[in-house]
């Protein structure tokens, strides 16, 4: 039998083959998972950013992204932007609530603070707040952004993270 009833999470890097995937969650998560914070018309603007692929991919290639796979398929992914801020993360409506989230955000704490940065941010859409809440981000301010014709709003979140430990 080759299925398997509990498939495991694991975590690997963005590969240039992988965009269209990723392009494809990307606009999933937010038609689906955003619809009681966000318009039609919001959402439609927001999803755009992934219809130029190559665009897309660029953008994911410049910064640290990490993938989420469930049995070894792509289920969510999340970038580093810069040292000390989280660009993007976002899981596939399917594989949510399953991990996949907060196995990606921890990566990119610990490699952030491996790399001597002190405080993280993220621009938390407002369907995204709860789960930053619950990793100790505290909201800095609100933010309103225009995206193809419509503003939407997000949060800028900031956590401490732990210092690097020295090495003995």
């Amino acid at each position: 039998m080759t299925a398997s009833a509990h498939p495991r999470l694991a975590m690997r890097p963005l590969l240039p083959t992988d965009v269209p995937l990723l392009a494809e969650i990307f606009r999933a998560s937010i038609e689906e998972l955003t619809s009681d914070e966000y318009s039609d018309a919001q959402r439609a603007a927001w999803a755009a950013l992934a219809d130029d692929e190559e665009a897309f991919g660029a953008r994911l290639a410049r910064q640290l992204t990490l993938l989420g796979t469930l049995g070894g398929s792509p289920v969510g992914f999340a970038s580093l932007k810069e040292p000390d801020h989280v660009d993007m993360i976002y899981v596939h409506p399917a594989a949510a609530r399953r991990g996949v989230g907060a196995m990606l955000i921890d990566a990119l704490e610990k490699l952030a603070a491996g790399r001597g940065v002190t405080r993280l941010t993220a621009d938390a859409s407002d369907s995204a707040q709860e789960f930053f809440r619950k990793r100790r981000y505290i909201p800095q301010r609100r933010n309103t952004v225009e995206q193809g014709g419509e503003w939407l709003a997000n949060t800028t979140m900031a956590k401490t993270l732990a210092p690097k430990e020295a090495k003995r």
